[in-house]
């Protein structure tokens, strides 16, 4: 465990590859001396017939062009660059290395994204390809295509970027005009890549809409709401990420589990539960974490699956109501589809499943992907009945009560599957493709979908958003928003997204996004980002998950941290280091404002979840509530001090 690994500020001198170096140049000296073989020797060229000397000029030039002599063009030298791999990982040894003392890189279209192909490459890029995506070649090294995926940072005092393709490169310009150059066609060919536009400002007010223009051009955002950070939040830290700071991320506990576990549920009085493969382990919640094995509910011994054609497989949801003496469980159909059309009711206190539920509306099945509580706190009212659920286009709410508000009765083995009663909600008739949800600590309700929008919507309606926040580009897999509704986090595969839901009305009234429409004065959204050595080591096929705030469920509190899972990372965010622009990790940016400042928890196997536990188990010395981090065998606490 420890602080972002990132060596990455090592310096890219040249006098750590020498030894690199030289063997590249005997590389090439080998390839000038196997140029030399070809060449006739002239003292014994008398004795034979000379070559054909060319008649045209047309045929010298396909001569040379047979020999695949790669000369640099006018093109190249404008593009020349210096590139550099770093090698051995987060090992002491790490370093970077020169990989071409001078090359070229070349912008060009290819539906061949990975073709290893010269020839197909020297088509595509002298030919006007007006199909497939836009590709990154870099020398005989590069050929990547534009995307997020690459996870260029950039260094803009350096005349550097760094960027992910098979291995971490860097590049460095030799000029400000140079590098200036580059970052502008990059973005200008991730626009087009990502949004299926040319990259222009007709095609950008077409994308994020006049209100919204701040996001496709920070510089011009109105960022002032972002410094509006209450005074009760630590200062953000004067210098950079730690990169080995162990002491302020201390490990308290580590247990075995009973089974896989797919899931957590965090209480915030005595109790938490890891939902696994066999049943569902109850464990004490401590002020350093949680441990101890209590009642062990084991769904193969009951009536959870046999009684049911529902559930078919572990449930991937778990939900505490009723001052969490009840769970509800939901269960995929399968792997490939989130949808199910119930869910099973536990009664936690005797450890037996009391009922499962049926969604229907208007005497038809209909199915939901996701269920969450109606409000942060929510789960801790001893007489809540209700909760939100949410399909791809479907957001309501349902009442476990009948429609006349009556208890409906449970017990009675006559009566068949109860009905979950819609209170409330809104069939979509066009795709709005939703993906998740969360709830604010009044009830309002933050949506992401797979076009990566965020829509909110105030606690009285959930027909029309009051709000809806354009998409980046990559589809939001997870949402959070913190208690007061100031701030919402999303989460894509290869970035976390802040967004500022603030804004001032026309009677200069702070207000959020959920209760009213925000106008043009709209922040630009923050990124937070793993650096590209981090990003590789976390390897290829993982992706970020559950990007969480910290838990507060009261006024007045606010959450100090984010975090958030990829592969055996479990990354932390200082929330208030994000806000904070004038922080250095924001200087010498380009773009929307990017965070590479966290801490890394790195586990033996790949982490199912991680969440702060309730603010109520912070203690004074340690202002944070503990982390609690769980693989599929294991569950960790961790404390965070306030260093960090």
């Amino acid at each position: 465990m420890g602080g972002s690994h990132s060596r990455e500020d090592l310096e890219l001198s040249d006098s750590d590859e020498e030894e690199y170096e030289t063997e590249q140049e005997a590389e090439e000296e080998d390839n000038y001396e196997d140029s030399r073989d070809e060449t006739p020797d002239r003292s014994a060229s008398s004795s034979k017939r000379r070559p054909k000397t060319p008649s045209s000029l047309e045929e010298v030039e396909a001569k040379l062009r047979a020999m695949k002599l790669k000369y640099p063009s006018t093109a190249q030298n404008i593009n020349a660059v210096k590139l550099y791999l770093h090698v051995g990982g987060n090992t002491p040894k790490a370093k970077w290395v020169t990989s071409e003392k001078l090359t070229s890189y070349v912008f060009f279209k290819s539906s061949k994204i990975n073709s290893q192909d010269e020839e197909e490459d020297d088509d595509d890029e002298d030919g006007e390809n007006e199909e497939g995506w836009w590709i990154l070649k870099v020398g005989s090294k590069v050929r990547v295509k534009v995307s997020m995926e690459v996870q260029l940072k950039t260094f803009k005092n350096q005349l550097r970027v760094d960027f992910v393709a098979q291995g971490v490169w860097a590049m460095k310009f030799f000029s400000q005009e140079d590098y200036k150059r580059f970052v502008d066609k990059f973005q200008d060919c991730l626009f087009e890549n990502t949004h299926g536009y040319e990259s222009s400002e007709v095609n950008k007010m077409k994308v994020y809409g006049k209100d919204f223009i701040g996001w496709a051009n920070p510089e011009a955002a109105d960022d002032s709401m972002w410094e509006d950070a209450d005074e009760s939040f630590l200062k953000s830290p004067q210098s950079a990420t730690p990169v080995r700071a162990n002491q302020d991320l201390r490990e308290e506990f580590e247990e075995a589990a009973n089974g896989g576990i797919q899931s957590l549920a965090l209480g915030a009085l005595d109790n938490s539960f890891l939902v696994g493969d066999s049943g569902i382990q109850v464990v004490k919640n401590f002020s350093n974490g949680i441990h101890g094995k209590g009642v062990f509910v084991n769904f193969n011994g009951g009536n959870y699956r046999n009684s049911s054609n529902m559930m078919n497989s572990t449930p991937k949801k778990a939900l505490l109501m009723r001052a969490e003496t009840n769970m509800l469980l939901m269960s995929p159909v399968s792997e490939a589809k989130p949808h199910t059309n119930g869910l099973h009711q536990l009664d936690i206190e005797t450890g037996k499943i009391v009922t499962e539920w049926r969604f229907e509306k208007d005497g038809t099945d209909i199915t939901m992907k996701d269920i969450t509580n109606d409000s942060k706190g929510a789960q801790l009212d001893p007489s809540g009945s209700t909760f939100l659920g949410l399909d791809n286009n479907r957001l309501c709410r349902w009442d476990m009560r009948d429609r006349n508000g009556i208890v409906q009765n449970l017990v009675n083995d006559s009566i068949s599957t109860p009905v979950l009663n819609w209170a409330q909600g809104h069939q979509f008739s066009r795709g709005t493709n939703f993906q998740c949800f969360a709830t604010t600590g009044d009830g309002s309700i933050v949506v992401g979908s797979i076009d990566g929008k965020i829509r909110l919507y105030s606690v009285n309606s959930m027909r029309q958003a009051k709000t809806a926040f354009p998409g980046l580009g990559s589809p939001i897999t997870h949402v959070d928003v913190t208690f007061d509704g100031k701030w919402i986090l999303g989460t894509t595969d290869t970035y976390l997204i802040v967004i500022c839901a603030l804004f001032t009305d026309k009677g200069g009234k702070t207000k959020t996004g959920f209760n009213g429409r925000m106008g043009n004065r709209i922040a630009a959204p923050r990124l937070l980002k793993l650096n590209p050595l981090d990003s590789h080591l976390a390897g290829i096929d993982n992706k970020f998950h559950n990007a969480q705030f910290s838990w507060v469920t009261e006024n007045g509190k606010q959450e100090r941290h984010l975090v958030a899972t990829v592969g055996k990372f479990s990354v932390i965010w200082n929330f208030q280091q994000v806000k904070d622009g004038s922080h250095e990790c924001y200087q010498n940016q380009e773009g929307l404002k990017s965070c590479y400042c966290y801490k890394i928890v790195l586990k033996d196997d790949s982490i199912v979840d991680s969440r702060f536990m309730h603010d109520k188990y912070a203690v004074s010395d340690v202002p944070e509530a503990p982390l609690v981090i769980a693989t599929p065998m294991k569950v960790s606490s961790f404390s965070i001090s306030s260093k960090q």
